[in-house]
């Protein structure tokens, strides 16, 4: 099958649930299994076309990325507001807000493209109840612009977006004071809570923490380096003020 351009084109067959992962999808996802299976078939197909999850991941988009996100749920209390930073595709916002439909989950997104992928997504989804979307800066959600509200959660997500000293600058604003800030990290966890923990105190954080979720359900488990917000240091800054050319998330 080919595309408009003449290339290969998506095949949904790439998003299928492999056999030896359908019990771990079954533990994190439970009744709303297929809900998952249908963004797992939107990355797979639309999220590549547009550029917002690469062809050669589409064959792991279960492994690396729905059950790699799905396990950091268990971090998470029951009915929490969720603000997930540099949402990108979704991960891990959507899938958290598929696997718990309990939580309330706002995705921050600047990138126009994106965030047009993700409103179509919540909607086709029927995830409007309990998702929505905000395009702008994570210090934009924080201080409010364009006549929007600030808005902050009990929960900060964000996953492959920034070291954890730029990370918790932007996303510490957004969480309440005893909010906790998760970040999904892979091995490089413990070298970056070395390096930036007097940056995440001045910022208002407790001290980093390293947890393994899923462990017994995927392999590897997720590494989530976890920040509660302890103190409040200072507004944030305010929307019109200068911006940052790194508070743009990487591009999954």
């Amino acid at each position: 099958m080919r595309d408009a351009s003449g290339g290969e084109a998506p095949s949904p067959v790439d998003a299928a649930l492999p056999p030896e992962l359908a019990p771990a999808a079954l533990s994190l996802f439970g009744d709303r299994l297929d809900v998952a299976a249908a963004y797992a078939e939107l990355l797979a197909t639309d999220g590549v076309v547009r550029g917002l999850i690469g062809p050669r991941e589409a064959p792991r988009i279960w492994d690396r990325h729905l059950l790699n996100c799905a396990a950091v749920a268990e971090r998470i209390p029951a009915d929490a507001t969720v603000l997930d930073v540099g949402s990108g595709a979704g991960l891990p916002g959507l899938v958290l807000a598929i696997a718990r439909p309990d939580l309330t989950v706002t995705l921050i997104e600047p990138l126009a493209r994106r965030t047009s992928f993700l409103i179509e997504v919540v909607e086709r989804l029927g995830l409007t109840r309990s998702v929505r979307v905000f395009r702008g800066r994570a210090d934009e959600a924080a201080s409010g612009s364009s006549g929007r509200e600030p808005i902050s959660g009990e929960i900060v997500t964000a996953r492959a977006v920034a070291p954890l000293d730029r990370l918790a600058a932007w996303s510490l604003p957004l969480a309440v004071r005893g909010g906790r800030l998760l970040a999904l990290k892979g091995a490089s966890a413990a070298e970056e809570i070395s390096e930036h923990a007097e940056v995440v105190a001045r910022l208002g954080g407790g001290e980093p923490a390293v947890h393994l979720c899923g462990v017994g359900v995927i392999d590897p488990p997720t590494t989530v380096v976890e920040i509660v917000r302890e103190r409040m240091v200072g507004p944030p800054r305010p929307a019109g003020g200068k911006r940052s050319h790194g508070a743009r998330p990487r591009r999954r």
